[in-house]
């Protein structure tokens, strides 16, 4: 069975997506800038959803 990589470089892709925003995150709320904190801290929110469904539906583990 051949595997395909592709989900697994879309997790990585999300992984260091949420790295960068949970970054400007914590320096927007340290610089008093609680709309862009908001903004960021809601992308994260919206990418744990989309990483667990390509996670669920590429990822295929053998049982």
């Amino acid at each position: 069975m051949k595997r395909s990589y592709i989900p697994v470089l879309i997790l990585c892709a999300f992984l260091m997506m949420s790295i960068v925003f949970t970054q400007y995150m914590v320096h927007q709320y340290y610089f008093e800038n609680y709309v862009t904190t908001l903004i960021f801290c809601g992308l994260n929110l919206l990418l744990f959803p989309a990483a667990l469904y390509v996670y669920r539906k590429g990822v295929k583990t053998d049982a």
